[in-house]
């Protein structure tokens, strides 16, 4: 005979008890090993003086081994050095909480080490991540390198020329072959090296992130060093250094399928940079909505000089304002190595299909050249930049070039460091310079000058498939031409209108052909 227990209330009652206790007991198994962990329960004290390096690594170790959950740190400030976060732990810093760098050199850890571009051995940090997976750092608190304070220091003991000594000082964030990271809300701070570096690191998420770095040498802000699925959104930095940077230190892994948008970017250096360290390849990138200001030393820099493949890379709504030299694409042959126990020299490298649009700047008139250009694009001889499209230009200039400006000679600097003051100290084009070049296409480009320009608007070297299109070139007197070309295998030159006297519209050397002029003029004021 069957017997059913579903129509008998005590059985039912005593089965929802028995499901009710049941969950319990695996919430509360669950609560062991998911821990949050205040780090003030290990031993850190936040006076500011307290060395917690033990304390705080005590912490995240205990977090770690309890299942993963936040290591908090509450109002105060905590002194610490090199830390390592370890899998499914999230440093949380509460809101006037600071994880603040040790000023002493000999509390800092080197856990994986390499050759910066310059040639110099670095890789200690203050946080460290090293082959772990789904960590973050989050809140409103702050991680302060006292980069300033921590030099000082150093240099007491140190007599090297600052060149040579000053990899040995922290970064301040490192993380290396790791996998699901996350960063929101906090502010990095002052670091004594880069602010943050992200090696062969995969699943990166950065999210309203302020930086603050500045006041020693090399303070770069975001440094994404070989890193793949990476997106960047709705950060503040205002760097000593490179404020974004795309690197790869290795021919391993390369720099791809990253997003960045909503950045606010200040440097006193470059402000969007891919290079200097190239050697694995930059591809599938989008940079976009963007504002950068105050910056020293380019706007916008494409490197690619140790071999690596730069391709597919779209950068698009830009606005720069008081930017020396707002952009220079490069195509070089360096070829230097940095992880030299385990990579080997590359061949030169390619940079093709690139798009960058909708850019609006405003270029300083102190600036690395005399006087100030707007655009340079070159490759090396045998190696050109190809499928370059920049579309919907527009820049302010100084002006002020000579008929002698006009004639410089650029030095080709095969194997030089890449950096626009190599191909100085002044540019033969006010406007855009290019120089080995395939496939180039300008469209809707403007300029505007605040003084007389005798140098042409634009120069193009050894070219082949040439698209001008859509120019609107301001007025100028005096200029021996507009448009220089030489060396130059096929250009259209399509609905470009200028203004003003010149000896010529468009100046094309004997060693050019195939060059057309569609629906352009040079307009020339008529006398009063």
């Amino acid at each position: 005979m069957l017997v059913s227990y579903t129509r008998n209330p005590m059985r039912i009652m005593h089965q929802l008890v028995r499901s009710v206790t049941c969950a319990a007991i695996l919430l509360s198994c669950s609560s062991v090993f998911a821990a949050d962990v205040y780090v003030t329960k290990c031993g850190a004290v936040g006076d500011g003086m307290t060395l917690n390096t033990e304390a705080i690594q005590k912490a995240i170790d205990q977090c770690n081994h309890t299942g993963g959950g936040k290591v908090i740190f509450s109002a105060g400030k905590f002194l610490s050095g090199t830390i390592a976060l370890k899998d499914h732990v999230t440093l949380y810093l509460q809101k006037g909480a600071v994880l603040l760098g040790s000023t002493a050199i000999e509390d800092y850890k080197n856990l994986d080490p390499f050759t910066e571009g310059l040639g110099i051995d670095v890789g200690w940090a203050l946080v460290a991540a090293i082959d772990v997976h789904h960590i973050g750092i989050a809140g409103e608190g702050v991680i302060d390198g006292q980069g300033t304070a921590l030099k000082a220091r150093h240099i007491l003991n140190d007599t090297r020329p600052e060149g040579q000594r000053w990899g040995r000082r922290p970064f301040l964030l490192r993380v290396v072959r790791c996998a699901d990271v996350q960063l929101r809300d906090v502010t990095l701070q002052y670091a004594g090296a880069w602010t943050s570096h992200y090696f062969q690191s995969r699943n990166i998420r950065i999210n309203k992130v302020k930086i603050v770095s500045y006041g020693v040498a090399h303070n770069d802000g975001i440094d994404i060093d070989g890193c793949q699925n990476v997106k960047i959104q709705n950060c503040d930095i205002e760097s000593g250094d490179d404020a974004l940077c795309f690197k790869t230190t290795s021919s391993k892994m390369a720099c791809s399928n990253i997003q960045v948008s909503g950045m606010r970017l200040k440097s006193n250096q470059a402000a969007i940079k891919m290079g200097t360290e190239s050697m694995a390849p930059f591809e599938n990138i989008r940079i976009s909505d963007c504002y950068i200001y105050n910056t020293s030393n380019g706007g916008i820099k494409l490197l690619t000089v140790d071999g690596a493949h730069l391709r597919n890379v779209e950068i698009s709504n830009i606005t720069m304002v008081e930017v020396k030299t707002p952009i220079l694409i490069r195509l070089g042959s360096r070829l230097s190595v940095f992880r030299k126990k385990t990579d080997v020299q590359q061949q030169t490298g390619t940079l093709e299909n690139v798009t960058i649009r909708n850019v609006k700047a405003k270029a300083s008139a102190l600036a690395q050249l005399t006087p100030a250009s707007g655009i340079l694009i070159t490759g090396i001889p045998g190696h050109p930049v190809k499928n370059l499209t920049l579309e919907n230009i527009d820049i302010a200039l100084a002006g002020g070039g000579t008929a002698e400006h006009a004639l410089w000679k650029v030095p080709e600097a095969v194997d030089q460091y890449p950096e626009i003051k190599t191909f100085g100290p002044t540019i033969p084009a006010y406007g855009i310079w290019a120089r080995h070049v395939e496939g180039l296409k300008l469209m809707n480009i403007s300029f505007q000058l605040e003084s007389n320009e005798l140098r042409p608007a634009f120069v193009c070297e050894d070219g082949k498939d040439i698209l001008l299109k859509g120019w609107n070139i301001p007025y100028t007197s005096g200029a021996a031409t507009i448009i220089r070309l030489e060396d130059v295998n096929s250009a259209v030159i399509s609905r470009v209108n200028a203004h003003g006297i010149a000896s010529s519209f468009v100046l094309a050397d004997r060693n050019s052909k195939n060059i057309e002029l569609v629906k352009s003029t040079l307009v020339i004021p008529q006398k009063q």
